[in-house]
């Protein structure tokens, strides 16, 4: 497996994924083309998802810069939180969780498992107060002599992009014949930027088709080419390797936006629980496969193609 991201990492989960095909949910789509899925909701740390590779590598970078203490953001409900906090667990570390909404009445899903790992859990009134309220997280632990570390939401940076590109390198070994497309869920851009740049730096002709779960297609490609604007230091490539990379997202899903379950979400989590018995989660899983699936119906793919989809975790959410 050729590796473009030679930052350092810490082996939080075992790799690889599994990929598997979708020979039954192909079929009560009545044909179509070749269906497979990389399942990194069974990464094995902390309940798995994408989360858990990008902080193989922001975690790494923590720990050189001496940290003691991780700080990020998100929803009450965030994957993204609730794997920093188990990083920070098994690391030995603190955390601080900034999280919009209000504190639920009984702890469920993610809450519960931040709760559990120790995490501190700060609250603020909407998304918009997030970024502030981690400054003034971290200003405060600096006082208090500690050493904090702040992740912006989703580790959506070029760091945490770059844990994709060599999840790419993973794919390849596992699957030779590079699907023709990859259909995922896409919210702050770290993941698709990552898959992005791994298919352009492995010669893969692989269209990468983001299905977003709550921002517009234009907000979303803006920060994705930011981020993969700062990917070619990091991965020792040529500086303009990745500029005129072709970004798709589809805003078509969202519906009532972030977190809001739309009817066509909530049949294609049933339909693949009752093809495939694979569980997808409410706020982005599910809605990416309502994507697939309407491209699939709508004849986007050739019958002679492959079409992956990779599974991005969050299903812990099935129990909020």
């Amino acid at each position: 497996m050729h590796s473009f991201s030679p930052q350092p990492s810490i082996r939080l989960t075992a790799t690889p994924s599994p990929v598997e095909e979708l020979t039954s949910l192909r079929r009560a789509l009545g044909g179509g083309p070749r269906l497979l899925i990389k399942r990194d909701d069974a990464l094995t740390f902390a309940f798995g998802g994408n989360k858990v590779r990008k902080m193989q590598l922001v975690a790494a970078d923590a720990q050189r810069a001496g940290a003691d203490t991780l700080i990020t953001a998100g929803g009450v409900q965030s994957n993204h939180a609730r794997v920093t906090a188990a990083a920070a667990a098994k690391l030995g570390m603190r955390c601080i969780l900034v999280v919009n909404g209000s504190p639920p009445a009984t702890l469920t899903a993610n809450a519960l498992l931040d709760r559990l790992l120790g995490a501190e859990i700060c609250f603020v009134k909407d998304r918009a107060d997030r970024t502030p309220a981690m400054a003034a997280a971290a200003g405060r632990a600096r006082a208090a002599g500690r050493r904090p570390y702040v992740i912006p939401i989703g580790a959506s940076t070029p760091l945490g992009a770059a844990a994709f590109v060599d999840a790419i390198s993973e794919l390849r070994d596992q699957v030779p014949a590079a699907p023709d497309v990859i259909v995922h869920s896409t919210s702050s851009g770290g993941t698709q930027a990552g898959l992005l740049a791994g298919c352009v730096l492995h010669a893969m002709s692989t269209r990468v088709i983001g299905i977003s779960a709550d921002e517009t297609a234009s907000a979303l490609t803006g920060e994705i080419r930011k981020i993969l604007s700062g990917m070619p230091s990091l991965l020792n490539v040529a500086a303009d390797s990745l500029t005129n990379v072709e970004i798709r997202v589809d805003d078509r899903f969202i519906g009532g936006g972030y977190g809001v379950p739309t009817d066509d979400s909530r049949a294609a989590m049933e339909l693949i629980a009752r093809s495939e018995a694979i569980f997808l989660d409410p706020t982005y899983t599910a809605k990416a496969m309502a994507g697939l699936i309407a491209l699939v119906r709508a004849g986007e793919f050739r019958d002679d193609q492959t079409v992956l989809f990779w599974h991005t975790g969050g299903q812990v959410a099935l129990f909020a």
